[in-house]
């Protein structure tokens, strides 16, 4: 962790970029006229809110007594550049609804708002929650949760979001996830968001690069070839767009990172299985003995003989292991031995 002097001042107003959201305009009646007039600037000013670099997010730690947690896996994002490829990767425009996951200091969360869409931050860390509900006190886009979002019920958040922009006359375009998540639950993220099609168009992650290859690139009879890939390719079309620097993060992690796109598919395009959980159990059945035959690791579905029957059905040999099987091989081979 950097060991760099922390500043003491606290993070000074950001204003708004332009009236795209509704802002609270009522003002205590005891305020000086001063202060009326100082928040009445802040409120028309037209510029751009500022960026995030080191040292506001220094300001901002600082300013909470605050230190990033090892335990919740927080490095905070020190390049804005990256804020905005990371909004421009899921084309986020006026109107969208964004879920936000470890919105941390709210460096993403300045730039998501900046595009006029409505965000929706999930933040564990109850000091990082209040300092991203105090930055943006004044925007009525954005609402903080403090919850672990592996934890959470996020179908019933999103529909109670949708809800009340409906309620305002108000219909969102689509829904979208646009995250810097802590890299220890990233596994856990994308299993959690990859099969919610119904309710989000596209996700996008900073992910560990390690992780973000192996979700996106990994190949057949490989190592890295794992039920993890099944599972990403069955609901969405990943692309790895681009890596991050270590650098850009403070503190400085030991590894780099990357972003990957997850293009999420509707149900109607899934692979076409009688079961996804009966699917996904063989899937992993079949991995757990990896440098096993397939008709041998998956003799509590089906004897050997039928197991080696639907595999030469296939197309496969009857010596199959699993890392040479794709996506549509195992869905050909669910649907000839599995009794659902």
């Amino acid at each position: 962790m950097s060991s760099a002097p922390y500043l003491l001042q606290p993070v000074p107003p950001i204003a708004p970029r332009k009236p795209s959201g509704r802002v609270r305009h009522s003002l205590p009646a005891h305020n000086s006229k001063a202060e009326v007039q100082r928040r009445k600037l802040t409120i028309t000013c037209g510029a751009r809110r500022s960026p995030d670099d080191y040292h506001a997010t220094v300001r901002a730690l600082n300013f909470r007594g605050h230190r990033p947690r090892k335990s919740l896996g927080q490095h905070y994002m020190l390049n804005s550049e990256v804020n905005e490829q990371l909004a421009a990767a899921a084309n986020v425009q006026d109107a969208d609804v964004v879920l936000e996951i470890g919105p941390g200091t709210g460096s993403l969360t300045n730039v998501l708002l900046d595009t006029g869409a409505t965000v929706l931050a999930i933040e564990k860390d109850p000091h990082m929650a209040a300092l991203v509900k105090q930055r943006f006190a004044y925007i009525d886009r954005l609402k903080v949760l403090q919850e672990d979002f592996v934890k959470c019920h996020i179908r019933s958040h999103m529909f109670s979001l949708f809800e009340s922009i409906s309620s305002l006359d108000q219909k969102p375009r689509c829904a979208k996830v646009v995250s810097n998540i802590p890299f220890n639950i990233s596994t856990d993220v994308v299993k959690q968001l990859l099969p919610m099609g119904d309710i989000f168009s596209d996700v996008v992650l900073l992910l560990q690069e390690e992780t973000a290859l192996r979700l996106v690139e990994s190949s057949l009879r490989t190592s890295e070839y794992r039920p993890i890939n099944i599972f990403v390719n069955f609901y969405s079309d990943p692309e790895y767009k681009f890596k991050v620097p270590r650098s850009a993060f403070f503190p400085q992690p030991n590894v780099d990172a990357a972003v990957v796109t997850f293009k999420l598919k509707q149900a109607a395009d899934y692979p076409a299985v009688s079961s996804t959980k009966s699917f996904f159990s063989m899937v992993n059945s079949a991995f757990n003995g990896k440098r096993k035959m397939l008709r041998r690791s998956l003799q509590h579905i089906c004897t050997s003989l039928e197991i080696e029957e639907a595999l030469e059905n296939v197309g496969l040999a009857a010596t199959s292991r699993p890392e040479e099987l794709t996506l549509d091989d195992f869905v050909k081979l669910h649907n000839l031995i599995a009794r659902v």
